[in-house]
Order: C-alpha cells, then sequence, then structure tokens
C-alpha cells in the first residue's frame, strides 16, 4: 500500500496539466516601417548614444548623441543605452573599456551588456492597434545579425563597486560592424556615496512571482531540477531589485486562471477514508527554500482564502478522486474546510522558523467577506500576520500588516501612515491593467517605470507592488499582448533576461534609497527644497500635461545638489 506521502503526493500531481513549449525567439515584422528614402539617404552604419527615456523605432533613423556622461554613487546600478543604425546587412557585437580615473579602474567585467530585442506591443492601453517595441534585454555574448534599413539599440548596465574610489572615470564603448569600429566615449562621475546591498534596501518591492510559468515556457516537468535551474536566473534578477515577498499559492487557481500559466496549489490536501485531513508541504518548502535561496528572504505571502472562484479541492482518499467544496468566507463550510488547515499551516510554519515573516494574503475582495475570513485566521492562530492589495477599508486596515492600495484611490492620511511605520506595518501602492499612466506597459515611457519609486516616496509609503513579474504570455520573446489586459500588464522581464521597464524600475528603487540617506542629514533648508520637489510626484493622478521623465530630471538634479 502506498505511504500517506506518496498518495498526497500524487494528489498534487493531478491537479497540474503542463501547458505548451516555448516558441521561437525571431522577431516579427514592424507593423510601422520607416520611411525607405530616409534610408536611401544614409550611406553608412552610424553609431552613438540614446537616451534611456525613449523607446527607438526599429525602422526608422534616430538621433544620435556623441558624448554620454553617467553619475552614480558607489554601489549603484546605472544603465545606458547606445544606437547603431545600419541601411546594410551585417554583423553587430560591441565590447565595453575598463573605466580607468587616474591610478584607480572600474573593470569591464562590471558592466553587462545586452541587444534591445523587439517585442510586438499594443500601441496604447485601448488596444485597438499594434506596435514594434524595444524592451527585451538579451545578453549580447554573440554577435548578432542586422538587416538592412534597421535600428539596434544595445543596452549597457553598469554596477559600480562598493569600494570604487570617487572621481571622473573615463572610457569607451566600441561597436563592431561588419569589421567597421564605431567608438563612442563614456564618462562615469562617481560620488563619495555609497548605496547599500539591495538586500539591505528598505523599499518593499513586492512583485508575483508565477513558477508555472517557466515550467510551461521551458517544456520541464514542474518542480524538476530542470525547473528550478532555469529560474534561479530569473529570480535573481529580483533579488537584485530588492524584493522582500516570495509568493505562493495555497490552494488551487486563486485567480481563477487568469493569466496564460494558472497558480496551482503549493500544498496538497487530503481527507482519509476517517474524515481526518492531511496536508503535504513538500511543493510549498522547496519553492520557499529555492527563493530564500536566490536573496528573497524578508517575507512569505500565501494567496489565498478568498479566491475568485470560491472553491476549494481536495483529494478524498475514501472515492479515489478530487473533489470541490464551494463556500465563501462566514458559511460553515468555508470554516470546516479552512480552519483546519489553518491551524495545521501554522504548526508547520512555526517547525520551519518561518511563520514569523509569513502572511495570509487575500487581494481585492469584497468587503465583508475580507473581514469574515480575518476572523477566522485569528482564530487558527492570534499570531498570523495578514497581507491585503485593496483599495483602503478603515474598517479592516489596523488588522493587515501589509497593505497595498492603488495608485489612483486617495493618499492614505499622514497620521495613517506613521502610525504603521512605527509599527513596523508597511504600506505600498500597486498599478495593474490601470492607471493608463504611470504605468509599466510595453509601450509606457520607461521614465515611468522609474517614477514609481519617486511617488512612494512623495506619497509616504514603503514600497511598490505588482501583480506580476513574471506571468508570461504565450510567445512573450516575441509578442507581448495578451487575450486580457494591455502588453506587459503580466510581466516585467523575459525568459532568459530583463527588460527595459525592470532595470527603469530598479533605478527608481536606487533613487528611493538614496533619497531616503540623503534625508537622514539634510538641513531644514534642503529637507524643504526636498518636500517642493517630491510635492509634484505626490499626486496620485499624473496630470496629462507632465512627462515622468521631466519629473525625474528634476529629482535627479535635487540628489546632486543634496550628494
Amino acid at each position: 500500500m502506498k505511504s500517506l506521502k506518496t498518495l498526497l503526493t500524487l494528489a498534487m500531481a493531478l491537479l497540474v496539466t503542463m501547458p505548451l513549449a516555448a516558441q521561437t525567439d525571431a522577431e516579427p515584422t514592424d507593423p510601422y516601417p520607416g520611411s525607405q528614402e530616409a534610408w536611401a539617404n544614409l550611406k553608412k552604419p552610424t553609431a552613438g548614444w540614446g537616451s534611456i527615456d525613449l523607446r527607438y523605432s526599429r525602422s526608422q533613423i534616430p538621433t544620435f548623441e556623441k558624448k554620454l556622461t553617467l553619475h552614480a554613487w558607489r554601489g549603484e546600478r546605472v544603465g545606458a543605452l547606445a544606437l547603431i543604425a545600419t541601411p546594410q546587412d551585417g554583423q553587430l557585437s560591441f565590447e565595453i573599456s575598463n573605466l580607468k580615473s587616474g591610478k584607480h579602474t572600474i573593470a569591464s567585467s562590471q558592466v553587462k551588456k545586452y541587444y534591445v530585442r523587439y517585442v510586438l506591443s499594443d500601441k496604447d492601453v485601448n488596444r485597438n492597434d499594434s506596435i514594434l517595441t524595444g524592451d527585451r534585454l538579451a545578453p549580447a555574448d554573440q554577435p548578432m545579425t542586422l538587416a538592412a534599413n534597421t535600428t539596434r539599440p544595445m543596452w549597457l548596465d553598469v554596477h559600480v563597486p562598493e569600494d570604487a574610489a570617487p572621481g571622473k572615470y573615463t572610457g569607451t564603448v566600441t561597436i563592431y560592424y561588419n569589421n567597421v569600429k564605431h567608438v563612442l566615449p563614456l564618462t562615469l562621475e562617481v560620488v563619495d556615496r555609497v548605496l547599500p546591498a539591495p538586500s539591505e534596501w528598505s523599499f518593499h518591492l513586492d512583485l508575483w512571482q508565477n513558477p508555472y510559468a517557466v515550467a510551461r515556457y521551458f517544456d520541464v516537468p514542474l518542480w524538476s531540477k530542470q525547473h528550478f535551474d532555469l529560474m534561479r536566473p530569473t529570480m535573481e534578477l529580483l533579488a537584485a531589485a530588492g524584493e522582500k515577498v516570495i509568493t505562493c499559492s495555497i490552494i488551487q487557481r486563486p485567480w481563477n486562471g487568469q493569466t496564460e500559466d494558472p497558480f496551482e496549489s503549493m500544498i496538497a490536501k487530503m481527507k482519509t477514508v476517517d474524515g481526518q485531513w492531511k496536508y503535504d508541504y513538500t511543493v510549498f518548502d522547496r519553492w520557499v527554500e529555492f527563493m530564500i535561496g536566490c536573496g528573497i528572504t524578508k517575507q512569505i505571502d500565501c494567496y489565498t482564502l478568498v479566491p475568485w472562484h470560491y472553491r476549494f479541492d481536495y483529494f478524498d482518499l475514501a472515492t479515489n478522486s478530487v473533489k470541490y467544496v464551494a463556500c465563501k468566507p462566514g458559511e460553515k463550510a468555508y470554516e470546516d474546510f479552512i480552519l483546519p488547515f489553518l491551524k495545521d499551516f501554522a504548526a508547520h510554519l512555526k517547525q520551519k522558523g518561518w511563520f514569523s515573516r509569513t502572511c495570509i494574503a487575500m487581494d481585492e475582495r469584497p468587503m465583508d467577506q475580507l473581514k469574515a475570513a480575518y476572523d477566522l485566521v485569528r482564530r487558527a492562530d492570534p499570531e498570523y500576520k495578514i497581507e491585503g492589495a485593496f483599495n483602503y477599508f478603515p474598517e479592516v486596515v489596523s488588522m493587515v500588516h501589509d497593505v497595498s492600495v492603488a495608485y489612483q484611490y486617495k493618499l492614505l492620511d499622514e497620521r495613517v501612515l506613521t502610525e504603521r511605520r512605527q509599527n513596523g506595518t508597511p504600506v505600498t501602492f500597486y498599478t495593474c491593467c490601470s492607471p493608463n499612466r504611470p504605468n509599466t506597459f510595453t509601450f509606457s515611457p520607461p521614465a515611468e517605470s522609474a517614477f514609481m519609486g519617486w511617488h512612494a516616496m512623495a506619497a509616504g509609503y514603503d514600497g511598490y507592488l505588482r501583480w506580476a513579474y513574471n506571468s508570461w504570455v504565450k510567445d512573450p520573446n516575441s509578442d507581448a499582448r495578451f487575450r486580457t489586459w494591455a502588453s506587459g500588464d503580466c510581466f516585467l522581464v523575459y525568459p532568459g533576461g530583463s527588460s527595459i521597464r525592470m532595470e527603469r524600475l530598479t533605478e527608481g528603487i536606487q533613487d528611493y534609497e538614496k533619497l531616503r540617506i540623503l534625508k537622514q542629514t539634510a538641513s531644514e533648508k534642503q529637507l524643504q527644497r526636498i518636500s517642493e520637489v517630491l510635492e509634484t510626484m505626490r499626486p496620485n493622478v499624473l496630470d496629462p500635461s507632465v512627462e515622468a521623465a521631466d519629473l525625474l530630471k528634476t529629482g535627479k538634479a535635487l540628489l546632486r545638489e543634496l550628494e
């Protein structure tokens, strides 16, 4: 007879469906090709620096800058964008020299190089038209073939070591195209300030991870060694942005399968022949241990006790089948199913040493159901913590350890924020399929991603939440569009690499940390200046006449003043 643990594992397997394999990496045709007359007037490949605030068309000739100066703290990452436009087919590669300041050197190995790859994108939130947008960052470890009459951006991610000597560093980026060199001068100003490591940042970043998307895209068995190996680079990239939260699904399809890859339950639930409940935490434990190993250690969020579909599954040994309980918070059937699980889960978490950092998470559900679910959680164990992403309810917010409110919702009262800060209970804001701007869609201006960190500081919030870090669409490396929401809403990174949106989001988080550090020693006059600048980024509606890039320029100038 099979052991109980084996039966539970088999029960879990019955609930997992493996979707289709990954698709081609080829770039699509541009729906809006550029002027052939303009390309005919370009006699040879031309290269130069571009702006990280702009999205460059693959089919149009850009405007170039010949020089670039970057500014950074020690320990900071800064991005730069180089461009080449060519009227000829050819092979592209590029390299960066060591950066030197007198006798001091920042090695070229501290700079990561990427080709900016193009994906199909919605033109705007109305999703009535499509464009080709440069967003995906693919490692530039091999030459790339370019077609004639195209522009190719190249992204540099400069990591300034914490022990780098302050000073003005100079070097070059050399672009090779058909054996012809294009040399671009680069200056990096390193100031005598240190940005701590991402694990030490105070910014509460909560981007929801989807391990099921990775298994489907790469066509590997769920929770196999291959699966974990393929997930590691993606999750370590998230840790490098200062992520604080591990996303766990503790029931089947908590959001009713809204993404290409539905979230399955990481905890198997089984009723024995004599009516006893048994639980298998094998997958949950492996996932949490893996994410901790990737460097994400602060919080474990478990979704959800109030699912969209109000159905809970379990494996029934008496009938050897999966059964479902349809119930809502406040009903006896709900209590009979959830309460024993929560008690057993609490005991397991305490045995693992994870209870104090675990939150039972519930998002965007009716207030009466949230309150009923909260009451049941407290009955299971009064020390349970709760996380919630929803519009602000005064009636329940005092019960929630980690609360997130929509960007466009009214700004929270300073008294509430101060009290929660004193209690160590974070407040973040979130964007999702709304608002139209600012947001992190593939068509959003890149500066809007960086704006998130500035708005959090301006509003007095502790960080930012987004519902999908890597809930990849069917073929994200080619087509970022989705059947339900605007392109990019489901993911911030791509299989095998980051994105301009993710890099700019990290930039804004770094700015948040820098400003937090500078405020600690600022004079009254400087604090007043900080308040004036942040007031322009505080509103929960971005004025149509205001561009995030312009707000960021003012913010960056403020940082320079305070350094």
